[in-house]
């Protein structure tokens, strides 16, 4: 679908407020069918936010990408699916605009995405690796020109619905699993075999089913620069920034509702303070701390963006993997608070309190890179790193 136009005179924050609002419209009907969030992604592309981290010379609006984890949180406050869809998205569209500079393919690429507001997904996880994104056992095969590849991806998130799928493998099958490159597939150069079905306690509507994933292409369409460069420098810690502006987005919306529900209450029984309200109190105050983790990490990642030394140092892996794992326990605690709060309205499902969505999808946040896997990696580089305890550095 070609859903060209002018961009739009209102801000980024503006036009995401109009998608949300009709995101939040199918939120609960995409959480009980498990279904894509075509709605809420559809105005999403009506309000041309797909390519907005995209050079303006390649159709794109040059956003920051605080502007984009503010977008995700606007999402994240009414369709938790749509937010992820729109999050990853970004996470791949990142990816381009910084490491496929100078390759004619990538950048016409980015000007369809622009263009034609393309949905991008990524296969990162595979069978026999679990979640280490860092190494692949299926390995790219190049004859001429052409490049092919056959993977059993263990999650595809939303990939049948997808325009294009970036695929991490080896750079070669002599290679070591380490040693991989990233690839951008177009939808009619893949196919997909579905091999699980994503039937799960949140997050239903990203669709994150399993494939046996083969495709053959042109080999220009391999990114010039090593994944790992790619995941070091911007993946992992896009990933980490984005997915906590979403995580964010959750808990605002608990909080909202919290609030409102303590509000109708103390109408009720004017001069008296009702029993939830401080709980609410303590509740906004891990919010702020939520609030305060992301926007700290956005302004270190800006801070350092185009300077390889900086994005490759350990302090600033230690403080993108702490973003990740606070916000995601921190979340659920604040969730649960406002789910007391509201008492049997917040566990009750179909009223304007209710909380079951955002607790479920808020469970996933924890596990998306599982932060015992991430703890593990800070720990291992505090064993030979001191942690940075500046308060402004």
């Amino acid at each position: 679908m070609n859903v060209a136009g002018p961009v739009s005179a209102l801000s980024f924050a503006e036009r995401a407020r109009r998608a949300a609002k009709v995101a939040a419209e199918f939120a609960d009907a995409v959480d009980r069918d498990g279904r894509f969030p075509a709605e809420g992604m559809d105005a999403v592309k009506a309000e041309r936010l797909m390519g907005i981290l995209i050079r303006p010379q390649f159709g794109g609006e040059g956003a920051s990408l605080s502007e984009v984890a503010e977008i995700c949180s606007i999402l994240g406050q009414a369709c938790a699916s749509t937010a992820m869809t729109y999050a990853m998205h970004q996470i791949q569209i990142a990816s381009l605009a910084d490491y496929a500079v100078g390759s004619i393919w990538h950048e016409a690429l980015q000007k369809r995405i622009c263009d034609e507001q393309l949905l991008i997904a990524s296969a990162t996880s595979e069978a026999g690796i679990g979640g280490n994104l860092r190494n692949s056992i299926c390995a790219i095969k190049i004859n001429g020109d052409t490049a092919a590849l056959t993977k059993d991806a263990t999650v595809i998130s939303y990939g049948a619905h997808a325009d294009a799928i970036m695929v991490t493998s080896r750079r070669t099958p002599e290679a070591p699993h380490s040693d991989q490159v990233a690839t951008v597939f177009l939808k009619n150069q893949y196919s997909l075999e579905r091999t699980s079905v994503w039937d799960t306690l949140g997050m239903r509507g990203t669709c994150s089913d399993g494939y046996i994933f083969k495709a053959e292409a042109p080999k220009e369409q391999i990114l010039p620069r090593p994944f790992a460069e790619i995941a070091a420098q911007s993946m992992l810690a896009v990933s980490h920034l984005l997915w906590g502006a979403l995580w964010y987005g959750i808990a605002a919306n608990a909080v909202a509702r919290g609030q409102s529900f303590v509000k109708a209450a103390a109408k009720k029984n004017p001069g008296q303070t009702p029993p939830g309200a401080l709980r609410l109190a303590e509740a906004s105050s891990l919010l702020q701390l939520v609030k305060s983790n992301v926007v700290a990490g956005l302004k270190q990642f800006e801070d350092c963006k185009g300077d390889s030394d900086a994005l490759n140092a350990m302090s600033f892996s230690v403080a993108m993997n702490n973003i990740k794992v606070g916000t995601s326990q921190t979340i659920l605690t604040i969730i649960n608070h406002c789910m007391l709060v509201c008492g049997i309205a917040g566990y009750k499902n179909a009223t304007p309190f209710s909380l079951g969505r955002h607790l479920r999808d808020a469970h996933s946040a924890q596990l998306m890179i599982s932060n015992d896997r991430i703890l593990g990696n800070t720990s291992n580089m505090l064993v030979v790193r001191n942690q940075d305890t500046s308060l402004l550095g």
